[in-house]
Formats: C-alpha cells, sequence, structure tokens
C-alpha cells in the first residue's frame, strides 16, 4: 500500500467514524435530510465505481433501485417473506439484470448508451404496473419493519463505505488498471489483450448489487411503495448530476457533490416545490459550463497551478 492509499483510506476511515456520529447530534427534519444525503452518497459512489474510470454515463440507477425497493415490497406484502431474506434476495435479481443489459449493451458507446438505460427504468416501470394491475390486484405494497431514520441512516452509510472500500481495492487491482485504460482509449485496451466487454460487465453488475440494495434499504423509510416512487428516473439524473459535481476522477468526489446539492434541493423543494426540474436542469448547465471536471477537478487543477507558481 502506497503512503497516498494509505491516506485517503485512513481519511475516509475518520469520515465514517464521524458521519455515525450524527443521529446523535440530530433529528427530525436534519437527520431526515441526512439520511437522503446518505442515500444518494451511496448511489452516487456505486454510479462513480462504474462510470468513472469508463466515462459511460449510465442512467440506470433509477431501475435497480427501483428492483431492490419493489422487490422488498413484493415479498413482505403479497408472499410473508422476511425483510431481510428478500434484503439477500433483491441485490442478486439486480445483478443477473446488470449482466444481461451489460452483455447486451455495453458494446455500445457515447449517445446509443445513454439513451439505453434512460429508457430502462421506464420500461421496467411500465412492465412492473402492468403486471401489478393485470395480476396482483393491488396498486402498491407495504414495507412495514421496525427501522427508525437512525437505522436506515446507519445501514446506509455502512453500504457507503463498502463500496468505497470495494472500489479503492478495484482501482489497486488488474481490473482496475485495465478499466483506466478502457477509459483513456477502449480501441488501445482491445489491442493489449484486454476482455473490455467483461471487464465492463464486472463493474456494471456490482454497481447494480449496490444500488438495488440501497433501494431495499430505503424502502421501509416510504413504507408505501409503488412504480411510480420506486422507478423514477429522476433518481438517476439526480445521481449522475450531483456525482458529476462532485467530480468523478477520485471514487470519493460525489460526497461533495452531494451535499451541497442536496441542502439547496431541500430548499427549493420547500419554497418552491414546481422549480425543481428547473433545478436540474441549471444544475447540469453549470456543471458543463462551468465545472466540467467537478469541485473534485477544480481543486486539483488550483493546487497544480499553486505548485507551478
Amino acid at each position: 500500500m502506497t503512503g497516498q492509499g494509505f491516506k485517503s483510506l485512513t481519511l475516509i476511515g475518520v469520515l465514517v467514524i464521524a458521519a455515525a456520529f450524527v443521529p446523535f447530534v440530530t433529528n427530525g427534519y436534519w437527520l431526515s435530510i441526512a439520511v437522503t444525503a446518505m442515500m444518494y452518497i451511496a448511489l452516487a459512489t456505486a454510479w462513480t465505481l462504474f462510470s468513472g474510470p469508463t466515462h459511460y454515463i449510465s442512467l440506470a440507477t433509477g431501475a435497480f433501485f427501483g428492483i431492490g425497493g419493489y422487490l422488498v415490497a413484493t415479498g413482505m406484502s403479497d408472499f410473508d417473506i422476511s425483510f431481510w431474506v428478500m434484503a439477500a434476495i433483491a441485490p442478486i435479481v439486480a445483478v443477473v439484470l446488470a449482466a444481461l443489459i451489460g452483455a447486451a449493451t455495453l458494446r455500445l458507446s457515447g449517445i446509443y448508451f445513454v439513451i439505453f438505460t434512460l429508457g430502462l427504468a421506464e420500461m421496467i416501470r411500465g412492465l412492473v404496473s402492468w403486471v401489478q394491475n393485470n395480476f396482483l390486484g393491488s396498486r402498491g405494497l407495504y414495507v412495514l419493519t421496525d427501522f427508525t431514520e437512525e437505522h436506515i441512516y446507519w445501514m446506509l452509510l455502512g453500504i457507503a463505505a463498502t463500496v468505497y472500500v470495494i472500489g479503492w481495492l478495484i482501482d489497486r487491482s488488474k481490473l482496475g488498471f485495465a478499466m483506466k485504460i478502457i477509459g483513456n482509449d477502449e480501441g488501445v485496451a482491445k489491442h493489449l489483450g484486454i476482455n473490455t466487454a467483461r471487464a465492463k460487465v464486472i463493474l456494471f453488475m456490482i454497481t447494480g448489487f449496490f444500488s438495488a440494495l440501497v433501494g431495499v434499504i430505503v424502502a421501509p423509510r416510504y413504507s408505501y411503495i409503488e412504480p411510480n416512487l420506486v422507478f423514477s428516473p429522476e433518481i438517476s439524473f439526480m445521481v449522475v448530476i450531483m456525482a458529476l459535481l462532485g467530480g468523478t476522477q477520485r471514487l470519493w468526489g460525489p460526497i461533495i457533490g452531494v451535499i451541497p446539492f442536496i441542502l439547496i434541493w431541500e430548499t427549493i423543494t420547500v419554497s418552491f416545490p414546481n422549480a425543481t426540474t428547473l433545478y436540474l436542469g441549471l444544475s447540469f448547465l453549470a456543471i458543463v459550463y462551468f465545472l466540467p471536471n467537478g469541485v473534485v477537478g477544480l481543486i486539483e487543477s488550483l493546487t497544480k497551478r499553486g505548485r507551478a507558481s
């Protein structure tokens, strides 16, 4: 382990320990915001694990998140299966779906991949709604547990920390090295003998697993689950914007993007509920024109200039 790698891992460990104490110092409204922020930190970190090194913009997060939330609700409401059993099953289903989708689409690149993943959540939501209306005979499902906001927050924190550690290990593995080459030039990676399709599918599956697991953990917070809630494309767009805002060069970049974005989002939601879509659009434009490499990229650029001078 290099000195820089050890410092990075140590810093994240300190941040995780500090974050674990948040429920002890706040409650009510601010704890609710903390849970929302931690949910998106986990999702955005999982998204960066795949899209960061490959530069593939995936809008499939909402689909995997929805699979986790909807399956746990279906298992508990319609089949009386325990939460923990469904928590183990749902992410595996997402992994299988990610493998199938990845094998079929990760040979695509650019706008074609973006368009497909954008339609994925809508396709699954429509299919789930059709099956529910025609066969299950119910409009909504319930996830009733004894979990409090504190429990959900700590579980999401654990997922976010786990994703980071896995990403840290992958970055220092042969797979991580291969993904860096793929991100720089996929053609060169193929000429070097790297199985680019397999490498991308593996990371896509890992992202799908953790996105679905977040959906499982957040489901008890919603209590009442319906397709339009958990398969919302808004989740996918928000994850992408937060990750890009923080910067995808570093796996911890999304943390920097999520916190300010969520604080502003909550303020707009309360004061100007009809302006949330406008906020998403303006945020994306601001990233494109002013922060193409995110806050992390800006900080690193300024640091290099300071050292050069």
